[in-house]
């Protein structure tokens, strides 16, 4: 390892500035000031963009002439976005609203994605309202947005690429440039005109949630990156081809600082200097302002307690006046609601601040009245609002909405030809090549030789929405069939193709069984998919002791065995690492899964096909509590340094690494079992088949919840459960609670029992009768419930082996959503068992 390191020194070197910049960042947090004004005697000055180019006396007289016709409450509108399920194609006409988002589980129908077709008869019936003039107003075409941040990825066939942080380990602006430019193509397929890409995160906390939406966790490639990513996608902005009919407006998000919030809290707090602000999160801005980008979206986080959508500092004085960005500054999902002061439906202190249009998603209706009754009384100021609808219109002339036709008559349109195309599926399957990173490869195992019988293991091999991430057809991806994808190829299938050409044999096992003893063995696993704060963890520790045991059991029978691990960031992995000959980071490659088989599987005369090419663009931790780790921080001691990556050239062994985890190893989700929309790891869910109907639902923020049917009469069963269980001994003397937050969704006639224990044997579960509560509690309120750890165990709970904290029951008449479902402190020192 230690020669390994050394190898990549050069990198240290060669941007050893910005290294120190974001060590103050993470080293420092406490000396930043906490107020604008502070921030401001600071002194740092921000580099200004040229966008002279763009620049076009009759745009402006065009917007001047508009805006001399409109209405205020035409005016208020445009600064209006709204989500596709909250608004029909009436309301965007009787409202006048400047755009329609789709957002990550919104698309027309019945499912949160669609096909080509339903996308574009949607486009229509949006943009001809827009412009109907009937009534006699101001005919201004609407813009529709997508986050499709890594291909199109809310249509049924579109060619799905590997997530940013795969391809910041690719580092090549030029095939970047080429991945926006095929995204670009496929979301004219479907009407849109608007993608929130790209994410120009720089990730100081791996534990983040969104680390994989950030290239790396040093600047200089997000800053290639940046012009190349607004390029593809709008085109260059001095060429003909700019907003041509084959772009897209692109939005650089999420400005600024949300890779930088502190313990890599979504939507957190970024406690940083100005300086670093500037040279290490905001520096990929410049570039993507200097390209053309022709909007930028507000950070949900916070900038030294302040939050981004409320300050005035960051979106007007820095990003407006300091670096001359010309266009228009979107909100994030309701993030408006979370300023000081504000809510959902009435906040005047984000566009006071600079923000140009509120995404309301669904609060759009109410936020509106109290907007346009805000500026009539003044509190948000007429020439604020101008200026603001000044710069949507602006877009939209630049965009050339003004000079087309309705979606449908487009060039592409409809054409799903397009999607997932050979071309496409060539260029996304050239990313998956270059950004596959070769962590180790011990006695030449790979590339695989021909003729070899080769056993692949692991369920996530032959599950394309396994290899896709989240953002993938839903939000949060994973969880969908194959046939859901029609154009792309699983991990599987790509490996048993080539295998099969080099004229080898192929078995396929889940977990690790096998009729023949292979020559190989290659297992696929890792991280399932997720998106935005459900991503957030505690720890790196990968905890699968199922996979581990059967990746140690082939090597041990002396099978090679080459493990390829799948996940939106580096994580503690050490006893894989040690049970593998071979070890892979193919991070979420996407629809291509060919694309790993094209470096695996060697050619019929022995000699690869492509060797790897792909490099760390993020630190690789030593054990699971390390965290931050960044280049040239104080104490850097990764397990593999940013930069490394192995190539067939390379003869280097990896010698075993420590299995000590460090602290995060024991207190691994010991008191958080479900929160965030998602059950958290090592807990999953489980439920009867047949007796139970789960969905998302909204709590504190999107789909953070779980709503729980029972429709039969026969009893059903919801659990939270783990293999390992946890010993909750002392939290129970310490009188601990099991807490969360509970809405009952109708009214209750059938019991209702909550248990915690073993899982297996009634005689270590303790169940409490919980339906008297859930009875006196008011329908469609949230509300939360604190049952004492000591309840459960008076009842039989055996409380040192917990391995179902949760487990609810019951029959037809129950239907209620449960969030946050955890083990606190006690709030009042009293023995809850019955409320």
């Amino acid at each position: 390892m230690i020669n390994a390191r050394s190898k990549y020194l050069f990198y240290i070197a060669s941007i050893a500035a910005l290294a120190v910049a974001g060590c103050d960042g993470q080293n420092q947090q406490n000396s930043a000031s906490s107020d604008s004004t502070s921030q401001q005697e600071e002194s740092v000055i921000w580099p200004r963009a040229d966008v002279e180019a763009l620049q076009d006396p009759a745009t402006e007289a065009k917007i001047d002439a508009l805006l001399a016709r409109m209405t205020v409450e035409e005016k208020v509108g445009q600064v209006i976005q709204a989500d596709s399920a909250s608004v029909s194609p009436a309301e965007v006409k009787e409202y006048n609203l400047g755009s329609v988002l789709s957002g990550g589980n919104s698309a027309p129908g019945d499912l949160p994605y669609a096909a080509a077709d339903t996308w574009v008869t949607a486009a229509d019936e949006y943009y001809e309202a827009s412009i109907d003039d009937s009534d006699g107003g101001v005919s201004i075409p609407i813009i529709w947005g997508i986050d499709a941040v890594h291909g199109h990825n809310n249509v049924i066939g579109g060619t799905v690429f590997p997530h940013n942080i795969a391809l910041g380990a690719a580092n090549d602006p030029e095939l970047i440039k080429r991945v926006a430019a095929v995204t670009a193509r496929e979301l004219r397929v479907t009407g849109h005109d608007w993608t929130f890409a790209p994410t120009l995160a720089v990730p100081q906390d791996d534990r983040w949630g969104r680390t994989y939406e950030g290239f790396s966790e040093l600047p200089d490639i997000t800053k290639q990156y940046a012009t190349a990513i607004v390029e593809g996608l709008q085109g260059e902005m001095t060429s003909e081809d700019f907003m041509g009919p084959e772009k897209v407006i692109s939005s650089a998000k999420h400005f600024v600082a949300d890779g930088g919030t502190k313990d890599g809290q979504d939507q957190g707090d970024a406690q940083i200097s100005e300086k670093v602000l500037r040279d290490l999160h905001g520096a990929a801005y410049l570039n993507a302002i200097d390209a053309g980008v022709q909007a930028v979206m507000a950070s949900f986080s916070s900038w030294n307690g302040t939050k981004i959508h409320g300050d005035r500092y960051l979106l007007t004085d820095v990003l407006k006046n300091q670096m001359g960005f010309d266009g228009l500054v979107v909100g994030d999902w309701n993030a408006h609601g979370q300023i000081d002061g504000c809510t959902n439906e009435n906040c005047p202190a984000a566009i006071n601040a600079g923000l140009d249009m509120y995404m309301a998603p669904d609060s759009w209706k109410g936020l509106y009245d109290n907007t346009l009754q805000q500026v009539k009384e003044g509190v948000i100021p007429m020439n604020r609002l101008d200026d603001a609808v000044r710069r949507i219109l602006r877009v939209k002339i630049r965009a050339g909405l003004f000079d087309t036709v309705k979606p449908s008559a487009r060039p592409l349109a409809g054409d799903e030809s397009v999607l997932g195309s050979a071309e496409h599926k060539a260029v996304a399957r050239a990313a998956v090549r270059r950004s596959l990173v070769l962590l180790k490869n011990n006695n030449n195992v790979l590339p695989i030789k021909p003729g070899s019988r080769v056993l692949v293991l692991g369920d996530s091999a032959d599950s394309i929405s396994d290899a896709s991430g989240g953002w993938t057809l839903t939000w949060q991806g994973g969880g969908l069939p194959n046939s859901a994808f029609p154009n792309g190829e699983s991990i599987l299938a790509g490996l048993e193709k080539a295998v099969q050409q080099a004229g080898g044999t192929f078995e396929y096992s889940a977990n690790g069984d096998y009729k023949q003893k292979p020559d190989v063995v290659i297992a696929v696993y890792g991280e399932k998919p997720y998106a935005e704060f459900q991503g957030d963890v505690s720890t790196l520790l990968y905890n699968n002791p199922e996979m581990l045991e059967a990746v140690a059991s082939v090597q041990q029978q002396g099978i090679p065995t080459v493990s390829l691990f799948l996940s939106g960031r580096p994580m503690w992995v050490n006893t894989f690492l040690n049970a593998s000959d071979a070890f892979v980071a193919v991070w979420w490659p996407g629809t291509e899964g060919g694309g790993i088989a094209d470096i695996l599987i060697a050619d019929t005369s022995g000699q690869p096909r492509y060797d790897f090419t792909g490099k760390l663009s993020f630190s690789w931790p030593k054990r699971a509590d390390q965290g931050p780790l960044n280049m040239g921080q104080e104490g850097y001691d990764p397990l593999f340094p940013y930069g490394y990556g192995l190539s067939y050239a390379d003869n280097q062994v990896v010698a075993l690494v420590s299995e000590e985890a460090g602290e995060a190893d024991a207190q691994l989700n010991k008191y958080s079992y479900y929160e965030h929309g998602r059950a958290q790891a090592p807990w999953l869910i489980q439920m009867s088949e047949n007796n139970v109907h789960i969905s998302a639902v909204d709590y504190t923020a999107q789909e953070d919840a779980i709503s729980i049917s029972f429709p039969n009469e026969d009893s059903g069963t919801f659990a939270i459960e783990s293999d390992t269980p946890i010993d909750l001994f002392r939290e129970m003397n310490g009188a601990m609670e099991l807490t969360f937050a509970y809405r009952v969704e109708t009214p209750v006639s059938a019991p209702v029992t909550l248990s915690m224990g073993c899982r297996d044997n009634s005689a270590c579960n303790g169940s409490l009768d919980v339906t008297k509560m859930l009875k006196a509690t008011p329908v469609d309120q949230w509300s939360t419930m604190r049952l004492s750890l000591s309840c459960f165990a008076r009842t039989g709970a055996d409380i040192r082996a917990v391995n179902q904290p949760f487990r609810l029951v019951s029959a037809s008449g129950t239907t209620l959503s449960v969030a946050a479902i955890k083990v606190s402190e006690d709030s009042d020192g009293q023995d809850n068992c019955t409320q």
